[in-house]
């Protein structure tokens, strides 16, 4: 959804749109110049769980007085923040874990009272204000983020070990052992992707075998779910599957809060179907 924001609406009212692929992250300062006027990035990125460095990014950007915004949906504010790096931006998806319970649709956006009011002031005049009913769902929602994350870590973290050494699986993506999460997440957070042997066969069949895993494109709830990028969240972006890391046999998980030993049972049961 935002890189077609970006490409196709943004890019139809004049405004440049350079997409970096994480790979040349390292690349990042190169790219900047005197015209930039806003870097957008995620870390952990969808769906290959890489994490940027936002310290060292914030400060080159930062160099080039470049606004940052950062989309922290996936660590969640528990677990990474993102404005103690240098960003100047937060964003959430609060559809996902801020609600927690998929049942509204909603976003926010965090910084300093300047550029938020600025933001705000837009944002009256653009539309897209939430009704109080889900007001009153994200703040409930909110309540109970705290032990909700702690316990879908737990079983992610389980379920990484777990996968990796599972002789259907040839790949897991996780920032359990990733350096640049350990030093700017308390927690390697619930979202993980396995890469299956058998291809996009092994993918689709995994996808139609579970019982307890639900198979939808949003993430963050309560309750375990599946999606299939190159179908959902990167369909119709082919030509960046490459540079992004996604291919056919790619499956993304978002961990619940059921008990690990349920969530297992059913990928396992699922992988030799």
């Amino acid at each position: 959804g935002t890189l077609k924001l970006l490409s196709e609406i943004l890019g139809n009212l004049g405004i440049n749109i350079t997409l970096l692929p994480f790979a040349a992250i390292s690349r990042f300062p190169e790219f900047i110049s005197p015209r930039t006027r806003l870097v957008v990035l995620e870390s952990p990125t969808n769906p290959t769980l890489r994490c940027v460095d936002l310290q060292s990014l914030c400060t080159h950007a930062h160099q080039h007085n470049t606004t940052i915004l950062v989309d922290n949906t996936f660590a969640t504010p528990i677990l990474q923040s993102p404005l103690a790096y240098g960003a100047d931006l937060v964003m959430h998806s609060a559809t996902k874990y801020l609600g927690g319970h998929s049942d509204l649709s909603a976003g926010a956006l965090c910084g300093a009272k300047p550029i938020i009011d600025r933001c705000r002031h837009i944002n009256v005049l653009t539309g897209g204000t939430l009704d109080p009913h889900a007001s009153f769902l994200l703040i409930r929602g909110m309540k109970t983020l705290a032990i909700r994350v702690e316990r879908v870590c737990d079983n992610a973290t389980r379920l990484a070990h777990a996968l990796a050494h599972h002789p259907a699986v040839a790949s897991v993506f996780y920032p359990g052992n990733d350096p640049v999460a350990e030093k700017q997440m308390k927690r390697p957070g619930a979202m993980l992707s396995i890469e299956l042997r058998g291809g996009a066969s092994a993918a689709e069949k995994l996808l139609t075998s579970t019982r307890l895993w639900t198979l939808a494109p949003s993430l963050g709830g309560v309750e375990s779910t599946l999606s299939y990028p190159v179908l959902a969240s990167h369909a119709g972006l082919e030509s960046q599957w490459e540079a992004l890391g996604i291919t056919p046999a790619l499956v993304r998980l978002s961990v619940g809060i059921e008990a690990y030993e349920d969530l297992l049972a059913d990928l396992e049961q699922a992988l030799v179907a």
